[in-house]
This record gives C-alpha cells, structure tokens and sequence, in this order.
C-alpha cells in the first residue's frame, strides 16, 4: 500500500497556481477528478486516452490510487467526527 501511494505522490500534484490548487496529473493540468469522471461515465480507456493523448495508463492507476485514497481518509474522517461528536453530546460513543 505505501508503495502505491508514492506511486501516485510521484505522479499527481497540487499547486495553488494550477487548476486553482486541484489534484493534477504532473506536468498537465489534466484534473484527477476529470479522469474520474470520465472513467466513471465510461470505462473505455481508448476513450479516454483519445480525449486527454498525454495521458498513461501509470497517470490513469494515479488518479485511481489517488482517489481510493481520498475515499478511505475522508470515511476515517467521519467516523472521527462521530466518535467525537457523540462524546461532546453525552451519546453512546460508536464503536468500529
């Protein structure tokens, strides 16, 4: 797992002056949220890689991996925030 992180670190950046400070694949200003969509509304990777050339299949496993990880840090997240939440309110605190 740490290895696809850094896989993705290595190929996805965020910089305030591109695509006002988006995830990016490096060197493009090709948003990882557009290769998401695309991907979600079709799958076709020639498709894909017809509309946006400079992509690769290692940018495109990138935005994926970068996803997947957004997903699993922002439900961390929640239920942080409902363990908490139902402590400060004198609730039963949630257990995982």
């Amino acid at each position: 797992m740490a290895d696809e992180q850094q896989t993705y670190k290595a190929r996805i950046t965020t910089n305030p002056d591109v695509m006002v400070g988006k995830p990016v694949v490096k060197g493009t200003r090709i948003p990882v949220e557009r290769v998401v969509v695309h991907l979600a509304n079709n799958p076709d990777l020639n498709d894909l890689f017809a509309a946006y050339p400079e992509l690769t299949v290692e940018d495109v496993k990138a935005c994926l991996r970068y996803a997947q990880h957004a997903v699993v840090e922002k439900g961390k997240a929640e239920r942080i925030r409902r363990r908490w939440r139902g402590a400060w309110f004198g609730r039963r605190v949630e257990r995982p």
